[in-house]
């Protein structure tokens, strides 16, 4: 295990603990972490987007601190729960700003395009969070493997690290959830 890993994992079973200081001293290692996949989450969101990487981080941060009852395991753990947290500060922004009901500007595009697309491409996040949110009631372990590699940015290895699990297990899911996916979005017209 590297140093840096020990740390975060140290300082996080230190923060669950209780000590505010570990919390201080882990917001420098887990900042770089926390805006890469803040940056993974942005690629995917719309050119023009009011909600910018930083406050992505800062609000997802701030939702990480107010959650004082995790046992964090390890740095694995840690990026698991900032990138779901990550997601539903997209999916409430865009709540907030009327998406549903408006189409938020978004050109419609298939989860396979958004996957290959460029910033110019948006998908409907809403609608996606509710077909992440069917695939993890039918599949858990496909949703976690779509959340860290689509809007974590997570590699394959990265992801079968986080998860525990083989690479060939990870490419597997993905592939499987991804069909899934392509194919309730086209049916929900997203």
């Amino acid at each position: 295990m590297c140093r840096i890993t020990h740390d975060i994992t140290g300082l996080l079973h230190a923060w669950s603990d209780g000590d505010e200081s570990a919390l201080e001293q882990l917001i420098p290692l887990v900042e770089g972490e926390l805006r890469r996949l803040a940056g993974a989450y942005m690629r995917r969101e719309r050119v023009g987007h009011t909600l910018q990487t930083t406050a992505l981080v800062n609000e997802a941060f701030m939702r990480l601190v107010d959650a004082k009852q995790v046992r964090w395991k390890d740095r694995a753990h840690f990026l698991g729960i900032s990138a779901r947290l990550m997601r539903r500060v997209l999916v409430d922004h865009a709540r907030a700003r009327g998406y549903r009901k408006r189409g938020g500007g978004a050109r419609r595009v298939t989860f396979d395009e958004a996957l290959v697309a460029g910033p110019e491409t948006s998908l409907n996040v809403i609608a996606l969070d509710r077909a992440l949110e069917g695939l993890a009631l039918l599949e858990p372990r496909q949703a976690k493997v779509v959340e860290l590699r689509f809007f974590g940015g997570l590699s394959v290895e990265e992801t079968a690290d986080v998860l525990h699990m083989s690479a060939d297990t990870i490419k597997r899911d993905w592939r499987l959830a991804k069909a899934w996916l392509a194919r309730e979005l086209e049916g929900a017209g997203a």
